[in-house]
């Protein structure tokens, strides 16, 4: 089926050599004689363009043009006259015609003008539906979780929320998410764009560890032709694409100390420049920036500019890990069940007791994303209808914990020390505490804090002031 043209035209000549030209070219067309009859044929032949006549019997082109923008909002029309004056052009513009066009016709440029005006109207259709689809997609109530942790996250974001709607300026903190690797950081940073005052305007994101850093800042900033030598043609940077949305950030720990410089002037005077240009350019964009590294310790080593780190952190969103969710591990599983279920045919699938123990169970390094490709594979290895702890198990790199593992909740950390002659440094005590408690709890900071009678938030900043991870 082509392209879809209703012509309102009362002159048949005209009419029909418009007509015979497009249908040449494989476009669909309909032909109707006053405004009247091309609006009656609107619902049921849907037509992606309009050619409207001005002067019509009945009702003039004008008020038709008033009729469609109110019945099909979303179709460009085109203007036709004999009258080829500026005030009628200007009107029929100022009304929401797309162009317009004086007898006689050129068919070649009317051809062209037609499908310019309905590739746009497609593209502004693919955009909408995409737009209309993320802000479903990515409202508050889709971050699942009913763990004190998440509540808490997401109370924090509802209250910047309404205060974003009530800013008096265009001027939007920005926001540090931050959070272990799969943990979501991503979802939160577009749950704030579709939820806050810019949910209209663009969402734009880069990874900063997956560009080499040389063509970071052109991806950022864009260029001038000739700033460089593959720099053949302008190019718009991210920073200028994002204008009036949000810039999400991800990884920024991984930036480095040059193009931190040129991000901060951007947070301070929402100024751009292109490499190779000479002049700076006014932007409106909000920056949301996210990482899994420890920022406070890469600022100490001089790795990140304390500046940047204090101007990107106006606002920090903390993202917990999976395993200190508690409750939310289920039923992140069952809705996943739910989704993975529906996309392969298989809806109605549920998870065994055993199965469901098993998943509690486990540590979840790779957090929300390491549970949602567990998830989706289980669905396309089970048999039945019922998934059991041994399909699941079927699912391991996963490696699940057993139960007994898991029930030693209320044990004590203990550690012996020998003071020797020559001394101890209490740091070493201190840092040898930390690794034990944590070793012990399978790294759940969690339960290691109940070990050491400390709050999970002081264990954090020690395990941060110590430079602690896994791997030790």
């Amino acid at each position: 089926m082509g392209q879809a043209v209703l012509i309102v035209e009362d002159e048949a000549t005209i009419a029909k050599n418009i007509n015979i030209y497009l249908m040449r070219h494989g476009f669909e067309v309909r032909v109707a004689t006053t405004a009247e009859e091309g609006l009656s044929q609107l619902d049921d032949f849907k037509p992606d363009a309009v050619l409207l006549d001005f002067n019509l019997p009945g009702m003039n082109g004008l008020e038709a043009l008033a009729k469609l923008k109110t019945l099909a909002p979303g179709v460009h029309v085109i203007m036709i006259t004999g009258q080829g004056n500026v005030e009628l052009a200007v009107e029929a513009m100022k009304a929401g015609a797309y162009d317009f066009l004086t007898k006689p016709i050129s068919l070649g440029k009317l051809k062209i003008l037609l499908e310019r005006a309905i590739g746009e109207e497609r593209i502004e259709s693919t955009l909408s539906y995409f737009l209309e689809k993320d802000k479903k997609q990515y409202g508050l109530d889709t971050l699942i979780g009913e763990s004190e942790s998440m509540l808490a996250l997401k109370d924090t974001m509802r209250r910047l929320l309404d205060a974003e709607h009530s800013l008096q300026d265009a001027d939007a903190p920005a926001v540090l998410v931050t959070g272990e690797t799969g943990s979501g950081k991503e979802v939160v940073a577009r749950a704030l764009h579709y939820n806050g005052p810019r949910r209209d305007k663009p969402f734009v994101e880069i990874n900063c560890a997956s560009i080499p850093q040389q063509l970071l800042e052109s991806e950022l900033f864009g260029h001038e032709r000739g700033s460089f030598t593959d720099a053949k043609e302008r190019k718009l940077g991210l920073v200028e694409t994002a204008d009036g949305g949000t810039l999400f950030l991800d990884e920024i720990g991984d930036m480095d100390l040059g193009l931190q410089a040129k991000l901060l002037k951007l947070l301070e005077e929402k100024l751009v420049r292109r490499i190779g240009s000479l002049r700076d350019q006014k932007v409106n964009v909000r920056i949301v920036a996210a990482t899994h590294r420890p920022l406070e310790r890469l600022v100490r080593e001089g790795k990140f500019r304390s500046d940047l780190f204090f101007r990107l952190r106006i606002v920090h969103l903390n993202v917990p890990p999976l395993r200190e969710r508690d409750g939310d591990i289920l039923l992140l599983a069952r809705h996943f069940l739910k989704v993975h279920g529906s996309r392969y045919g298989r809806a109605g699938l549920s998870f065994t007791p055993a199965a469901e123990r098993l998943l509690a169970n486990h540590r979840w390094s790779g957090n929300v994303r390491e549970l949602r490709n567990v998830i989706e594979q289980a669905v396309l290895l089970s048999r039945g209808e019922v998934i059991d702890a041994e399909q699941m198990n079927l699912c391991a790199p996963l490696a699940l914990q057993s139960e007994e593992r898991e029930k030693q909740e209320d044990y004590e950390a203990s550690a012996s020390y020998e003071i020797p002659g020559e001394g101890i440094q209490l740091e070493d005590v201190e840092r040898g505490l930390l690794l034990k408690a944590l070793q012990k709890t399978d790294w759940n900071v969690t339960r290691a804090a109940k070990l050491l009678g400390l709050s999970r938030d002081t264990l954090r900043y020690r395990i941060e002031k110590f430079g602690l991870s896994q791997a030790h």
